[in-house]
This record gives structure tokens, sequence and C-alpha cells, in this order.
């Protein structure tokens, strides 16, 4: 991440500004009209805005409501949280570092940012392997997964995977939160210049090796419900069909994170550190948090739970005395 110019290098006809004219080391900027200033900060307001309202409906849903408490319901409300902290800091802070040059936040916060963006991305990548485990225990043996999966085991597993992501970044932000002055050319510059074992590293950590296991994981599932569906009986087809509806939604949700992380592991080896490619870095750090905007559709176009939690929650009959006791499942009836 660092200064970037929206639109590529300065031109002639383009003047040249300082972020700090008072200051010698300040870096440059160059002025965009503003209408792109306009139509890009109202992108990012509104998606943010966006993010953030419709995470809370999550939040809220299986906080409020007894029969979403449930393993699984602890997991979607994890990785709510971290895309709500994505729409609430990172995706405002990372869209005004796509059209603005310069960091008027100072290094302090610089370093915080980038400690909250490894930190949220790392603990939705590890929600997701949880995820995972958690659903292949579920489609693999249904009538049992009661007794292996409970909630104080998922909320244990959850809060090892939180304390790990705020303790991994600190490999990369080391340097700019002890040495600043390592990582700056120039005055009001906001950037993260890891070592390339750092990289390969956080290439194994936060892709290959979560990819590895998510999708072998996966296939797993693929290959226990084809085998289910032939052998299917009386007893077990409805918790099986349930489990494995549920297993599907999420293996989107995981196959979605994936794909906006994979653009950004591959341009970030690939590329330098000129304005050019900081710019290309920026943008896919952007996508990498729009992610946190799709998670709350995906289950909007598949839980009808959400659904009808969110109609309550935007009626304000949740207010209503015994609330947390509604049905969101009526076929269940």
């Amino acid at each position: 991440m660092g200064t970037s110019n929206w639109g590529g290098t300065n031109t002639e006809n383009q003047t040249v500004h300082y972020c700090f004219p008072n200051n010698n080391l300040s870096c440059t900027k160059s002025v965009k009209p503003e209408a792109e200033y306009m139509v890009v900060y109202i992108f990012v307001g509104v998606t943010s805005v966006f993010t953030v309202f419709l995470n809370l409906l999550v939040i809220i849903s299986i906080s409020h409501f007894k029969q979403l408490h449930t393993p699984t319901n602890v997991l979607i409300l994890s990785l709510a949280v971290a895309d709500l902290i994505a729409g609430l800091i990172l995706m405002p802070v990372q869209g005004m570092k796509l059209i603005e040059p310069c960091w008027y936040f100072g290094e302090m916060f610089c370093s915080i940012f980038h400690l909250i963006l490894y930190g949220v991305v790392t603990a939705s990548l590890g929600n997701l392997i949880i995820i995972s485990v958690d659903r292949f225990i579920a489609v693999n043996d249904p009538l049992r997964y009661p007794l292996k999966v409970n909630n104080s085991r998922i909320v244990i597993f959850t809060a090892i995977n939180w304390l790990f992501s705020f303790i991994y970044p600190l490999i990369f932000v080391y340097e700019i939160l002890f040495y600043p002055e390592r990582n700056h050319s120039c005055v009001g510059e906001c950037v993260l210049v890891a070592k390339v074992e750092y990289l390969i590293l956080d290439v194994f950590v936060c892709f290959a090796a979560p990819c590895c296991v998510i999708v072998s994981l996966y296939v797993k599932i693929c290959v226990v419900a084809h085998y289910q569906a032939k052998n299917m009986n009386a007893v077990t087809d409805k918790k099986a069909k349930s489990e494995k509806k549920a297993a599907k939604t999420l293996g989107i949700v995981v196959f979605v994170y994936l794909l906006c992380w994979m653009p950004y592991y591959l341009i970030t080896l690939s590329l330098g550190h000129d304005e050019n490619d900081v710019l290309i870095i920026n943008i896919m750090y952007w996508i990498v948090c729009m992610n946190s905007c799709l998670n709350p559709l995906i289950y909007a176009m598949f839980y009808r739970w959400f659904r009808l939690s969110a109609k309550y929650i935007l009626t304000l009959k949740i207010f209503q005395p015994s609330s947390e006791y509604f049905n969101l499942f009526p076929e269940e009836k």
C-alpha cells in the first residue's frame, strides 16, 4: 500500500502541489478535476455505508434471535464483525487512497491502519477455514454433528483465530511501527514495504495453505453429498439436505472470498513499487475490501432466515415482547 495518482502519472496540464507546502520533505500531489473526486468519494461513501448496514443486519439477527444461536451462525457472526470493521474503517480509508496520494493522518495511524487491514482480512480467512471444517463435519456426519460441534467450542476457536489474526500482521507492520522513516521517501506517504521473504511467507500462510485446506474440504463435502444422495433414508434425509444447503451457501462465500484475494497476490508478487504499480495494488486492496459487502448479499440470496430477520429488524418488530423467539423457519412448523 502507498501513495498513488488516480488515473496515472502527471501530465503537462496538471499542476503539482505539495501535501505539506511548508515542509521541504513533503510528497507531491497532482490536482484532479472535482468531478473525479466527487464520483469516487460518493461511490466509496455509499459502498461503505451499505456494507456497514448489511453486516449490522447479520450481527443483530444472529445476536437477537434464539433460533440462530448455532455453531455455524457463530462463525457467520464472527465473519460479519470482520466485514463490519472493513466497512467502517478499511473501505473509507482505502477508498481515499485511490484518489488522494497524500496521507494526512500521521505515522501512528498509518501503522494502525495496516495492522487493522491485515488483522481483519486474516480473521476473515480464519473464519472461512473454520467454516469449511464445520461444514465438512456437518455433511459427513450430520447425526453426530451436535455432539462434535457446539457453541462453546466454536467460540474458543473463533477467539483463537482473532488473537492470531492480530499477532501475525505484526511481522509486516513492525518496520513502519518502530522505524517509520525507513518506509517513507517523503512526508505525507503511508507505505507498507514488506521484505521478499515476508511476502513469500504471507502467500503461503494467507493464500496457498488455506486454499489447499478449504478446496480439499469442499471437494470431500461434494463427494460425501453425492454418496448420501444415493443412500438417503427417511431418518437422515431432512437433516442431510439442510446441512448440504448450508455447505453450498457457505461454499459460495468461500469461493467469492478467494476470488477477491487471488488478483491481489498474483499482482503483488509481479509488481514493483512505483506510483502506477502502487495504484494497481491499491485497487486490488479495494477489491478485497469489497468482499465485505458481498457476503450479506449472498446470505440474502440463499438464506430465508436472513430475509425474515432483516424484515423483523427493519419493521422494528424486534422490540416486541419475546421477539427473540420469533420463528425464522416457518416451513419447520
